[in-house]
């Protein structure tokens, strides 16, 4: 009997889709990057006084996701790195991404380990971590950059002490400097600093705008035209492609993913050639495991909040105020024995979802009755159920 395995690997050793597909993947950094020449030009004019041995400004960086913030900060640190070479200057890069090292912590020790040192995964204190890293750096003599990126998931978790220290750390280095640049998401991250931090972090800001579709067609084609081989796409799979991710937001994250997975379901399905019908599966997929995931992976009390919304939406389809939803979590928390969160907690928590996607939330005028916020569920039931059917705890209250 034939192994179905063997077929398997024979259909995909002999596909002829991809020419090299790691450049279709989002942290791939192209040679050129179009449509933010602006963007470049401007960061690296803030950014290059450190070639004459200047401390440049602290920049934050804004933009929904998929507008090339990331691609582009190390896109212009790594050009800079190789001027500073070339003219003797010695320049270093300590790139964290917040969203996975989520504690001071773990951020002062990615920054020592860039530095040159490893610290051990627990065992010492905050304050030690940061001592040692002014040490390493001072003696390094290297001007650093620390790229802090989805930093506003850092300052959600654990407060901005450690951007307090990393913005005041120049007043203790004698030999080097050390400037920050923040990314985020979240245009409203700025509030959420104590007005020190916020000053000295934000000395200068720059905004992303979102892609358009054409901008997202056309770097999609230039892409493709390096990842895959030549006529293994219908001349429509890279305008939909576009098209779709322009309806979220522009995200050219979004829309290098479409691509690249509908070049694999038709490796996978053994298809010549990628078709319109290819993307439509690739849209469904990436929906569907998308939220599904997120949500799978998400803290306990964030899985209860969003069953609450669940049973709120229920009553009438347009979910509820944050009143009426804190009640009803506030009630299934305790009946699982469980003490709920703060209600100011859980409206960082309601925001996070809105940002994610998951929730939408909108300030709604009841007249003389003043302001109030009215939340609702943005995902179905199904990828809901799929989701939270793992958990005995919170899977089994879902309505059926």
């Amino acid at each position: 009997m034939t192994d179905p395995l063997d077929s398997l690997f024979s259909r995909v050793l002999g596909a002829r889709i991809f020419a090299d597909r790691e450049r279709m993947r989002p942290d791939y950094v192209p040679d050129d990057l179009p449509h933010r020449e602006g963007q470049i030009l401007k960061l690296a004019e803030i950014l290059a006084p450190s070639l004459k041995g200047s401390r440049p400004s602290n920049i934050f960086i804004y933009g929904v996701p998929g507008t090339g913030k990331t691609a582009v900060t190390k896109y212009v640190l790594k050009k800079l790195e190789a001027e500073g070479r070339k003219i003797g200057v010695d320049l270093g890069l300590a790139y964290i991404n917040c969203k996975h090292d989520d504690t001071n912590y773990r951020v002062l020790a990615d920054l020592c380990e860039a530095a040159g040192e490893r610290i051990p995964f627990t065992g010492l204190s905050t304050s030690e971590v940061f001592r040692r890293f002014v040490r390493l750096v001072d003696a390094s003599g290297k001007m650093i950059f620390a790229v802090l990126d989805e930093v506003d998931a850092l300052v959600k978790k654990t407060g901005d002490k450690a951007l307090y220290d990393l913005t005041r750390i120049n007043q203790r280095l004698e030999r080097t400097r050390i400037s920050i640049v923040g990314i985020t998401n979240d245009l409203k991250f700025m509030e959420y600093l104590d007005p020190r931090v916020r000053s000295s972090l934000g000395e200068e800001e720059l905004v992303f705008p979102p892609y358009g579709a054409s901008e997202l067609e056309d770097i999609l084609s230039r892409r493709a035209a390096v990842a895959f081989n030549e006529d293994t796409l219908d001349a429509g799979v890279i305008k939909l492609c576009a098209a779709l991710a322009a309806k979220e937001h522009g995200d050219a994250r979004r829309a290098l993913d479409l691509l690249r997975i509908s070049g694999e379901i038709a490796e996978r399905n053994g298809d010549p050639r990628v078709t319109e019908e290819h993307v439509r599966m690739a849209q469904r997929e990436i929906e569907r495991d998308r939220v599904v995931e997120v949500v799978r992976t998400m803290p306990l009390h964030s899985r209860i909040l969003i069953l609450s919304l669940h049973l709120l939406s229920g009553k009438g389809g347009k979910g509820g105020s944050t009143g009426e939803l804190y009640d009803l979590y506030s009630s299934i928390s305790k009946n699982m024995g469980l003490e709920p969160l703060t209600q100011r907690r859980v409206s960082d928590l309601i925001n996070e979802l809105d940002m994610l996607g998951i929730a939408n939330a909108k300030v709604v005028s009841k007249g003389r009755y003043g302001r109030t916020k009215v939340v609702s569920l943005s995902i179905s039931t199904k990828n809901l159920k799929e989701a939270l059917q793992d958990d005995p705890r919170v899977g089994v209250l879902i309505r059926r």
